[in-house]
């Protein structure tokens, strides 16, 4: 199976989605529907959505929508892991019409203004119960929160963290602080990483293959492909002038070095293991 393990779709009918404020491209609603003939045409078997803002009520929704939607094979939602009810909520989600497509949890730390957030005592335990459950916790963070990742994850073995972005390199500069960074969080064998994103992290109006090329063999390095899977990042790589069908295009480029098992993992052999996603 190819597998998308990182798309967004939002319905602004339903929710405002604050964070597309002057991001002309986004400033629309995005349906399923809409993406499923470029998956098509990609030949993209299966995806797994990701949310989009703070909301317990939007994961419902996702986990409804997975419910009618066969290609549709995981969600990954949001729920608050600062709250003491926070297993009791995800336990809700779960008993929903669609609840097994839950596979995992993110929360916005990029933007979280507490850097201790992660260490937070309430926040570690809802990360250990995340692992007790079977769910990964989707890490989206700038570059320079990959060390406090790393020391949540050296406490939490038992839980499967999975580095969206793969965790956001500057391209186009320097960038070896995030390689250090990055291997160091590699190091850890219960972290995956998302290629995924990568565009949005260059020059919207000017990047090129090559720019990329630096990002994806250093977390190809760090991780190898058997921790590594793709993703579109669809609709916001639009906010480079990147269709979904550019992306794959350049992702088979970036990737064609890998031997056939490789390139079956990031392709979507990873992202079914990570996720325990049914075909």
């Amino acid at each position: 199976m190819r597998i998308d393990a990182h798309h967004h779709l939002w319905d602004l009918a339903r929710r405002p989605q604050p964070w597309t404020a002057g991001l002309a491209p986004l400033e629309r609603s995005f349906a399923y529907d809409e993406l499923l003939p470029q998956l098509d045409a990609a030949g993209i078997d299966g995806t797994v959505v990701v949310h989009t803002v703070a909301s317990v009520e939007e994961t419902h929704e996702l986990l409804a929508l997975a419910a009618e939607q066969p290609r549709l094979l995981g969600v990954v939602g949001w729920v608050d892991l600062t709250a003491d009810s926070f297993g009791a909520e995800v336990a809700e989600a779960r008993a929903l019409t669609g609840g097994e497509h839950l596979v995992g949890v993110r929360h916005q730390l990029q933007v979280e203004p507490d850097p201790d957030w992660l260490a937070r005592p309430v926040v570690r335990r809802s990360l250990e119960h995340l692992g007790e459950a079977g769910l990964a916790y989707d890490v989206v963070v700038s570059p320079a929160q990959l060390p406090v990742v790393t020391a949540a994850v050296a406490v939490t073995p038992g839980t499967t963290f999975v580095l969206d972005h793969a965790g956001k390199p500057g391209l186009g500069g320097d960038f070896a602080d995030w390689g250090r960074d990055v291997a160091a969080l590699a190091a850890h064998p219960h972290v995956s990483v998302k290629l995924s994103g990568l565009v949005t992290e260059a020059d919207w109006r000017a990047w090129t293959v090559a720019d990329l090329v630096p990002a994806v063999e250093t977390v190809l390095a760090a991780f190898g492909a058997d921790r590594v899977m793709w993703g579109s990042d669809w609709p916001v790589s639009l906010l480079a002038d990147t269709s979904y069908a550019r992306w794959v295009e350049v992702s088979e480029k970036l990737l064609t070095g890998l031997s056939a098992s490789e390139a079956a993992a990031v392709w979507g052999g990873t992202a079914a293991r990570v996720y325990g996603l049914a075909s």
